[in-house]
């Protein structure tokens, strides 16, 4: 059996060396059109940030290496330029000779990734003006750095390439600026989640013009002015275009293989196209996702990984599936940490789903053991079904765990509420005896039960301030006096037994402290008193983060800039 593999990287390498570990005999060639055959995509920014020194570092097996362990014809600088099914084979042309030729084949598996996605904009086409996706590009950047210095350098883009390499630049001593058309960076999380991200960003210097449409890049003083709509234009000895990427599909589509969203080549559970004995893994396939079972193009080197295992298993006579991309992610964002997975509050709502959520702000660790830091979790479920169907976290240290375990969780089919049975590790400077995922499930079991019902943030405008409702503050006098929503009246939660009768009980009462947990308390006594009480999810912390930042998107937006 002879396979031929387009792309090597995440999904093509894999693939290859799970072949070779089920079929010895196999004959096994890949084309890939860079000089490298497996590297490390994550670790780019890094590259050019000086974490990651050595360039060495990023290469994971050379051709050398590849040969010698699993006896795999790896041909670098070899692009594939069309295929052809109906005879079984591919025209090469070798990059570095000239030389074309055609390769036949038993099987083909297609991973040709995805592209920086490059909208033909005025200027597109400039020197100073750099994607960034390949090791190649990597060394464009870092060479361009060494040797010319700049100063400053606009990011177009707000997703995951964007932040690593803003924040890189930063450590570099370079002026940052992200521009995007969204009014958020990371659109697998909320707006009100984002706005942790917006912070932390900012703290360090980074400056953000969310909201605003780039029209076109002009040379100018050296540099690049970034045109963008009824705006004044940015200017930056530098500009990186990250605002997104395309599935690479041109070959599969001169092959007359079924496509899909955004271009991607459609195929089924076992990674099989719509041509007889050719597969499809990675960044350029359309996929189910898992949570809401709708088409989806998801970008991330985990599933590319199992996809190229599986065509394998494949391939060699088994019978492996792909059940689904989740989209579970996590990103460093300076000292902070942010991570997702399952589907966000926005997307759910797009997909016709009834949702409901709780915003928690638990401690990383146990309050008592020094160096504990508040993270601040959203989970969203299913309101009927308390379904699990997505979660974000924004903090320090342990956010990675607790979004492994939430992934798990809706990978199980498991529902919210049995968040709270879960039986996790405890030691005092690892978790709290009440994990927060367990917080999480305690919470949702009391919103299913009755127990605890909530008020939102979107709830804030149509609050009526007529008298008709109680609005109570249950933080101390001294959290109160730095800030508060107006026409709120303060009631410290461990004085409010002995002043029930400054309420009305004929009222609801509206009830918010800093994270949620005094105001929850507050809540239960005034249920058990009669009262009908509904508590604040996230607390005055989770408010005034998202309101500051809806504030300083809109004077950006009036005036131009994010400071």
């Amino acid at each position: 059996m002879k396979v031929v593999i387009i792309g090597g990287v995440a999904g093509g390498a894999t693939a290859a060396a799970r072949i070779r570990r089920l079929d010895e005999q196999a004959e096994i060639v890949v084309f890939e059109r860079s000089g490298y055959i497996s590297y490390a995509n994550c670790g780019l920014p890094y590259f050019i940030g000086d974490v990651i020194t050595q360039r060495s570092a990023l290469t994971l097996q050379t051709p050398e290496s590849f040969f010698s362990r699993f006896r795999v014809d790896m041909r670098v600088r070899h692009e594939v330029t069309a295929i052809h099914p109906d005879r079984k084979a591919v025209s090469v042309k070798n990059l570095e000779t000239g030389e074309e030729f055609e390769e036949c084949y038993d099987k083909l598996i297609l991973s040709p990734g995805a592209k920086p996605t490059q909208p033909r904009l005025p200027g597109a086409g400039l020197s100073r003006l750099f994607t960034l996706r390949t090791v190649e590009d990597t060394f464009r950047i870092k060479n361009y750095i060494q040797a010319n210095h700049p100063r400053s350098a606009v990011l177009a883009g707000g997703g995951f390439i964007s932040l690593e390499l803003a924040e890189n630049l930063r450590e570099l001593g370079m002026e940052v600026t992200i521009v995007q058309r969204p009014r958020q960076l990371m659109n697998p999380f909320d707006p009100d989640m984002a706005a942790f991200i917006h912070s932390e960003m900012r703290r360090n210097g980074v400056r953000l013009a969310l909201g605003h449409t780039v029209e076109g890049f002009e040379e100018r003083d050296g540099g690049v002015d970034v045109l963008l709509k009824d705006e004044a234009p940015l200017h930056a000895d530098m500009v990186v275009l990250a605002i997104g990427v395309t599935p690479d599909t041109a070959l599969a589509k001169d092959a007359g293989l079924e496509l899909g969203l955004k271009g991607s080549i459609v195929v089924n559970d076992r990674m099989e196209t719509s041509a007889p004995h050719i597969y499809a893994v990675g960044d350029a396939v359309q996929v189910k996702h898992y949570v809401t079972g709708n088409d989806a193009v998801i970008s991330l080197a985990g599933p590319a990984n199992k996809q190229g295992r599986i065509a394998a298993d494949n391939i060699c006579g088994g019978d492996s599936r792909y059940l689904g991309s989740q989209g579970s992610s996590v990103i460093k964002v300076f000292s902070m940490t942010a991570a997702s997975t399952g589907i966000n509050e926005t997307n759910a709502k797009k997909a016709g789903l009834s949702v409901d959520k709780v915003i928690l702000s638990p401690m990383s660790h146990a309050g008592y053991y020094p160096g504990g830091k508040v993270m601040t979790m959203k989970v969203v479920f299913e309101k009927e079904t308390c379904r699990l169907l997505g979660a974000q976290i924004v903090g320090y240290e342990g956010v990675d765990k607790r979004i492994d375990v939430l992934a798990t969780a809706i990978h199980a089919g498991m529902k919210a509420t049995q968040l709270k049975d879960l039986d996790l590790a405890y030691a005092p400077p690892f978790s709290s005896a009440k994990d927060p995922v367990n917080m999480a499930g305690f919470m949702i079991d009391n919103i299913s039960r009755g127990v605890l019902k909530q008020w939102f943030l979107e709830d804030v405008p149509a609050l009526p301030r007529d008298g008709s409702v109680t609005l109570l503050d249950a933080r101390t006098p001294a959290e109160f006096s730095r800030g508060h929503i107006e026409d709120f009246v303060n009631i410290p939660v461990d004085e409010l037994r002995e002043r029930l009768d400054e309420l009305d009980q004929g009222k609801p009462v509206y009830v918010i402290c800093q994270s949620g947990l005094r105001s929850y308390i507050a809540a239960r006594i005034l249920e058990g008193s009669g009262f009908e009480a509904y508590n604040f999810a996230g607390g005055f912390r989770f408010y005034d983060a998202v309101t500051n930042d809806r504030v300083l998107i809109q004077q950006a937006t009036a005036c131009g800039m994010d400071q």
